[in-house]
């Protein structure tokens, strides 16, 4: 899709002011996928040169211009550190409905920013308690946690002019034991409901629901719950409001799906080993 009403692409670091019109440009594969007739100028990220990934004691800090694809790559890396929050990030990174040539060019800032429910590292940020580290047109800094970076479908915290320059996650998290379940409506399609599970090594189970909702949703629990418990803490998080329902899925049955997909993660994360 060519966004016919740009007239000019500048440097990412420019300091000319933010005005209405402006974006910021980093793979594009979202920016360019729909008629944008508001745009008129295009701050291109690329020219940061952030490395895609830091990996510390600390944990990981995910660049936003960090492809998919790098991504992937480090969590498949075999003896890289944290295997458990590795192949959480591999598994939703291979949850995005698109060709190889998007995961090349589609980058994790671009996809939280998207805020679409089905957004892959919408659900990986919000599972591994991630913060998104925000910068103002003034200088400043702030962090928002991932699960309050997405308020609606399309709609994130961040105000005029303010850049999404990262995603940290934790080395405690990372270590977490964790797992993925996922609806779609075929094979590569995009997911109609996401579940993520993490438990700690105290029994602390969270579950968090993505794609089925316009925000994630995510409950707690100080120690693993029973099906029962599960299913009613859910219910009263995911109010009719919450469901998504589009073409890809009525509210209803991603309700039903949700479920189902919690079950299995609670049921997976409280086996002992």
């Amino acid at each position: 899709m060519d966004l016919t009403a740009v007239r000019e692409v500048v440097d990412g670091r420019s300091t000319l002011p933010w005005r209405p019109g402006d974006a910021w440009l980093a793979g594009g594969t979202t920016l360019f996928a729909e008629p944008r007739p508001g745009l008129r100028r295009l701050r291109d990220l690329s020219t940061h040169g952030w490395p895609p990934l830091s990996v510390t004691e600390d944990g990981i800090e995910i660049a936003a211009t960090c492809t998919v694809a790098e991504l992937l790559s480090f969590a498949e890396a075999p003896g890289a550190p944290w295997p458990a929050g590795r192949a959480l990030i591999a598994a939703c990174c291979r949850a995005f409905s698109s060709s190889f040539k998007i995961w090349n060019t589609a980058t994790v800032g671009g996809n939280l920013c998207s805020a679409l429910p089905a957004g892959p590292m919408v659900s990986l940020a919000v599972a591994l308690r991630g913060a998104c580290r925000v910068l103002g047109p003034d200088g400043g800094e702030r962090a928002v946690p991932a699960e309050d970076f997405v308020i609606a479908p399309g709609v994130t915290a961040l105000l005029p002019g303010e850049l999404l320059r990262s995603v940290a996650l934790p080395a405690a998290a990372l270590a977490e034991r964790s797992t993925m379940q996922r609806v779609s409506t075929h094979p590569w399609g995009r997911s109609v409901a996401l579940v993520t599970g993490t438990r700690d090594a105290a029994g602390r189970l969270t579950v968090s629901v993505t794609a089925a909702t316009t925000r994630p949703v995510s409950v707690s629990f100080r120690r693993p719950p029973s099906a029962a418990e599960l299913t009613g803490c859910l219910a009263g998080k995911l109010t009719p409001g919450l469901l998504l329902e589009d073409v890809h899925g009525r509210a209803d049955r991603r309700r039903h799906l949700t479920g189902l997909l919690a079950e299995e993660v609670r049921r997976e994360l409280t086996e002992e080993r």
